[in-house]
């Protein structure tokens, strides 16, 4: 793939952060969420790209665009497999709280697990943890190598974990020996990534979330040399039939950095919507214009950028069309 794309990427999830980010607060989760999905769509007809989504807004039946299998791009070499999250965070945006982006990878074609839209149980980690972690063990063996890897007591680690009921023992686990917590309503890309940036202050994430989402910031941490080790949690039977159709015969592998994303070119790029630790989110500006916060990493080139951008919005047609309906 042609290291242009990466630029290419990032004005696909500046447009849909920015159509997206009207809705912050607006209490309208499916609006915000159609806004984003629009936009991103519209970009990436633009792209000269010959992609096939394999993760995105689910399957053909169930999504009106960007669903599994969609075409996107003018058709050109080269061909690119891609996964997208227009909003990680509708709830986030529709309440006006932190933490939402705009998000895409892509890759080689056959580069990213086929996951399928189900429960997934994560660990992710910076660099400087890679290799040492092991999702298998006891939550407080992982704190401590964590935390020792990185030069700190576990006192000083921070853990990002989704508010949920299900994780109520890892967060006990964490709290006997002292870890700082920071409990997410949802949205667990942006942490997952912003373990691996320095200066964010997030050590590591643990818990289960989406599998989707668990590929998209594989892909992120595999350009920051970080490390997710997870392993799908199918609920029941149907669930267990929908990843044998993606190709995944044992559910219960724990699935390592090369299961989520192989080989090793690989772009990912995301735009805050709302403010967040890794990105801040779409400031308006007035008279037309706004402000967005986009990261874009490579993973073959190790290449982090983070692009601040003014956008007038009487010169993106697309943007002035899609706010003229709100």
């Amino acid at each position: 793939m042609e290291r242009e794309l990466a630029l290419e990427f990032a004005r696909v999830t500046e447009a849909a952060a920015l159509a997206s980010a009207r809705w912050m607060g607006r209490g309208d989760k499916i609006a915000a969420d159609d806004a984003a999905t629009t936009a991103m769509r519209t970009v990436f007809d633009t792209l000269h790209i010959d992609g096939t989504v394999v993760i995105g807004e689910g399957e053909m039946d169930e999504a009106p665009m960007l669903y599994i299998g969609e075409k996107l791009g003018t058709g050109q070499a080269p061909e690119v497999d891609v996964a997208v999250d227009p909003l990680e965070g509708t709830n986030i945006v529709a309440k006006g709280m932190n933490g939402a982006i705009a998000v895409i990878a892509a890759g080689e074609r056959g580069c990213l697990l086929h996951a399928p839209d189900m429960y997934m149980e994560k660990i992710a980690v910076g660099p400087k943890a890679a290799g040492k972690i092991d999702i298998t063990a006891p939550v407080v063996d992982n704190l401590r190598i964590t935390a020792e890897a990185n030069k700190k007591s576990i006192n000083d680690l921070t853990v990002v974990i989704l508010d949920r009921p299900r994780h109520e023992e890892i967060i006990q686990a964490c709290r006997s020996v002292g870890a700082r917590i920071k409990l997410i309503t949802d949205g667990d890309v942006s942490p997952a990534v912003a373990a691996a940036l320095p200066g964010t202050g997030v050590d590591m994430v643990m818990g289960i979330g989406g599998a989707p989402e668990g590929v998209l910031a594989a892909a992120a941490l595999k350009c920051l040399g970080g490390e997710m080790q997870a392993k799908l949690k199918p609920e029941d039977d149907e669930d267990i039939e929908r990843c044998k159709k993606l190709g995944i015969t044992d559910v219960n592998k724990v699935l390592l950095m090369d299961d989520l994303v192989k080989g090793g070119d690989v772009f990912f790029a995301a735009t805050g919507i709302t403010d967040g630790d890794m990105l801040r989110g779409v400031q308006y500006r007035g008279k037309g214009s706004a402000t967005t916060h986009t990261v874009v990493m490579r993973a073959k080139t190790g290449t982090i950028r983070f692009i601040e951008a003014i956008h007038t919005f009487d010169k993106k047609p697309y943007l002035n069309q899609l706010f003229s309906q709100k």
